[in-house]
């Protein structure tokens, strides 16, 4: 079948006149170039569900796409699932184009399926949805949202009755089912308003206020706190009302917003990437910041699963990396449960090795896991099995997760935790770049750079798997003066010494190279999971006994000579 009979075939089945009309020009201009980038495979169902720009086609998001994703879903659900016919699932979604649409596509097909749905009436945190999830003893949820990501992409993120998102096998299982469902005008849908006049379609909106209950009463510490002022937005997102309803709980706490971004709108029109690290994204928080003297800056991402700080330290708004907010996280809340007889705390290989000597100091277990909450959370869920006890998990792209009743990452509550752990230090006249500073003394300078390369055009992600695949055939020896010591593939599961391989199975297959540089520095190469662009991680250690400046000094410049190398390759390439 020719790109003009998929594309008709598609139109045939499809219930949005928009797309429909999207295509009939194509076809009508004869742009078979456009109609072949959104015909040429299909969204990869991964990285916990879908992620991709609107628009027709199997490689966009759509209402066809949403509608025969669910119908897989429904159809794995109810085989692997036990009583998913009276547990449900949950349905939320942020407040990006067209999400209401979809989100009313996955609650009538769902219903449909025979799956009964509790959703919300409004737009709602992600977080909030992966704690229904518990909450409610549901079968899974789904969230439509595209998180961080520009206008004009959507996605579909998936949790499994764990509360966790999902991992292999269930992500190929799904897939697997999503191939094999009917054409989207096929699927059995059951309207809403019938859903509710039978009692399958159920309201969740408790669970906002259980949630803000919940994270108010666990995520602060005992102990005097000293007011502070908080400068916050929302970036346009959905994480407003939740976070001002769960810091109204704390009266230490006085919260000042952005305005002109307090308020849902998937348009984003002051800010032209919503991801708070993105250049620019925090200027209008920042200056709040300023005029109302802020001890903190705090930014959500549009879903709110995320969150930058900016904190007030001598004179200035010093911000923090999402490496450093992790670091004071994870041995702020193993002091705070020092009680524990077996704690644990987690991260991805792509976050800060600091995490180990702070660990170590603290008598707790770390472990690395691949990139993304959907491995931590589930590796939690192992460890917690085997006796130990969960105390935080994060990712060094501004994801943490500070509580078991979240489990994923949650901007919300570490917000709070955040806020709270300021207010104690102020009592002290320190702030939380003081502590930072003290973790260093203690336990060395850790530096780290990401650099993010974008790809443009419909071979983007053939163009990234080609560099990445030279990388792993002519590894380079040196990376920024260091010697390249060892490689770790983990797509094929090896490590490679002075061109010997042996085995390395301590994580599961993933599209990462690791270099191993003498000194104790690391270099890491991959694919973004959700966006054409290839991401580079570099991580340089220096000892500061000859004082804290100079190991900034020296890690600065082993970065930039590392960042020239890889920068050289990619170009090359």
């Amino acid at each position: 079948m020719n790109v003009i009979d998929r594309a008709k075939a598609w139109i045939a089945q499809d219930p949005d006149p928009e797309t429909r009309d999207e295509l009939h020009a194509l076809i009508a201009e004869g742009n078979r170039e456009a109609l072949t980038a959104r015909f040429s495979g299909t969204l990869e169902f991964g990285t916990a569900g879908l992620r991709g720009l609107l628009g027709a086609g199997p490689t966009r998001m759509n209402r066809v796409t949403v509608m025969r994703t669910t119908a897989g879903l429904c159809a794995y659900l109810r085989r692997e699932v036990p009583e998913v016919a009276r547990r449900g699932i949950c349905i939320g979604r942020d407040a990006r184009v067209k999400s209401d649409v979809f989100a009313r596509d996955v609650i009538e097909v769902a219903l449909g399926a025979g799956i009964p749905v509790w959703t919300f009436a409004d737009v709602v945190p992600t977080p909030v949805v992966a704690f229904a999830v518990l909450e409610l003893g549901a079968a899974g949820g789904v969230v439509v949202t595209a998180s961080h990501n520009p206008p004009d992409y959507s996605g579909y993120k998936v949790y499994w009755e764990n509360g966790a998102q999902i991992i292999p096998p269930h992500e190929q299982a799904i897939a697997d089912a999503i191939a094999s469902a009917p054409p989207a005008d096929q699927l059995p849908r059951i309207p809403m308003s019938d859903g509710w006049k039978q009692g399958v379609l159920r309201d969740a909106d408790a669970l906002i206020e259980a949630y803000a209950q919940v994270v108010s009463d666990a995520a602060c510490s005992e102990g005097g706190k000293a007011p502070i002022r908080v400068a916050y937005t929302a970036l346009h997102g959905v994480a407003e009302r939740t976070l001002r309803s769960v810091f109204a709980r704390k009266s230490f706490i006085e919260l000042e917003s952005v305005a002109s971004q307090a308020a849902p709108d998937g348009a984003f029109p002051t800010v032209a990437f919503p991801n708070p690290e993105e250049p620019g994204a925090m200027d209008l928080v920042l200056a709040l910041g300023e005029e109302v003297r802020a001890d903190l800056v705090i930014a959500n991402d549009p879903d709110g699963d995320r969150v930058a700080v900016s904190v007030w330290h001598d004179g200035a708004f010093v911000a923090l990396s999402g490496n450093e907010i992790g670091i004071l996280l994870a041995d702020h809340l193993l002091e705070r449960h020092g009680d524990l007889d077996r704690p644990m705390i987690l991260s991805t290989i792509v976050s800060s090795p600091m995490l180990g000597p702070i660990a170590t100091a603290r008598g707790a277990r770390w472990e690395q896991t691949l990139t993304g909450h959907k491995w931590i959370q589930n590796r939690a869920l192992e460890l917690e099995a085997a006796g130990y006890q969960y105390v935080f998990g994060y990712e060094e792209a501004l994801g943490y997760a500070p509580l078991r009743a979240c489990r994923d990452k949650d901007g919300i509550s570490t917000a709070v935790v955040v806020a709270d752990f300021a207010a104690t230090l102020k009592t002290r006249g320190q702030t939380l770049v003081d502590v930072l500073e003290s973790l260093w003394q203690q336990h060395g300078f850790f530096d780290d750079r990401q650099i993010s390369q974008w790809f443009e055009g419909p071979d983007a992600r053939t163009r990234i798997d080609a560099l990445i695949d030279d990388l792993r055939r002519n590894p380079p020896t040196r990376i920024g003066d260091q010697v390249v010591e060892a490689m770790i593939d983990l797509e094929h599961r090896v490590r490679r010494v002075q061109g010997v391989e042996e085995p390395f199975t301590e994580l599961a297959p993933s599209d990462v190279l690791i270099f191993e540089l003498e000194g104790g520095h690391f270099a890491m190469i991959r694919p973004s999971g959700t966006e054409p662009k290839l991401k580079q991680y570099l991580y340089a250690y220096a000892d500061v006994g000859q004082g804290l400046e100079r190991a900034r000094a020296h890690t600065r410049t082993l970065l930039d000579r590392m960042a020239e190398d890889l920068s050289r390759g990619s170009t090359d390439c």
